[in-house]
């Protein structure tokens, strides 16, 4: 069994939300990330904050962030054990956040 990465991209500003809207989406991850932990497939995942700092030319040159395109915004990840890419990918179509607009890149972990 191999590890794979969610990166999570974009969505819809969920604070324009109601409480309500925002307390229903988030039980739906709850549901949908509980299912993969019983399956034994879900290693770890978390939102990430916005506010980034990207080093580049040899980490002298710092770009705050987030960046400007909001669906390049990276919001969250996954890790996941799955047997092949195309498990992964299937695994990450059960998604909530597509209904609010997101992406998903599905990468497998490289071994070192």
């Amino acid at each position: 069994m191999n590890q794979y990465l969610f990166i999570i991209r974009g969505g819809e500003d969920m604070s324009t939300k109601s409480p309500e809207e925002m307390q229903a989406h988030m039980k739906d991850w709850e549901v949908w990330m509980g299912g993969l932990a019983q399956e034994g497939k879900l290693v770890a995942g978390e939102p990430l904050h916005n506010e980034a700092k990207t080093l580049t030319e040899r980490g002298t040159k710092v770009t705050d962030r987030p960046l400007a395109e909001g669906k390049e915004l990276v919001g969250g990840y996954l890790l996941v054990n799955a047997n092949s890419l195309d498990e992964a990918a299937s695994l990450a179509g059960g998604c909530p956040g597509f209904e609010r607009d997101c992406s998903i890149e599905v990468r497998e972990i490289a071994k070192m």
